[in-house]
């Protein structure tokens, strides 16, 4: 299993990356409604930190991102989780797919949490770059300026004027 595709399948809701409880179900390979029902069985186990239930408009809101069709589908509203969730999964689902998945997952996370801090680095030093350029411009703006402008061209002519001379 490639780690871009369980990266593909992350979504940012609520301002925390989840997956999908039908995203997780066909990762681990079990029907979606086994994966629910394990769940279920365990609630105590997933506080909404870990896992919660999408509202109405946050999955129409999803399914306009992705451009998937709302046609059929689940009768229920998706669980989301979240890495914590998918590492409390494991314990629930206890399979050595799950154990095998569940690696794979976690590495993805990281993966994109380490590209996220590299990002923010970079940004952080463009931002930095562009107010040291803003500055140093805004100098050399002000001289072409007052050299184009017309009080720049009204000076006293500087050498020898023939009418003093005589």
């Amino acid at each position: 299993m490639e780690l871009s595709l369980i990266q593909s399948k992350v979504f940012s809701i609520r301002g925390q990356r989840v997956l999908l409880d039908s995203d997780l179900a066909a990762l681990y390979q079990v029907e979606n409604k086994a994966l629910k029902q394990a769940v279920r069985r365990n609630l105590s186990r997933f506080p909404p930190d870990f896992m919660f239930e999408l509202t109405s408009e946050e999955l129409e809101n999803l399914r306009s991102q992705i451009v998937t069709s709302s046609s059929g589908g689940n009768r229920y509203l998706p669980f989301a989780f979240t890495e914590q969730g998918v590492a409390m999964l494991s314990s629930v689902l206890r399979s050595e797919k799950a154990v095998q998945v569940n690696i794979m997952i976690m590495r993805a996370f990281v993966m994109i949490r380490q590209y996220h801090t590299d990002y923010k680095d970079i940004t952080d030093r463009l931002d930095s770059l562009e107010k040291e350029m803003n500055v140093k411009f805004s100098d050399v703006n002000d001289a072409l300026n007052f050299l184009i402008s017309p009080e720049g061209r009204r000076r006293a002519l500087i050498g020898f004027n023939r009418e003093e001379a005589e």
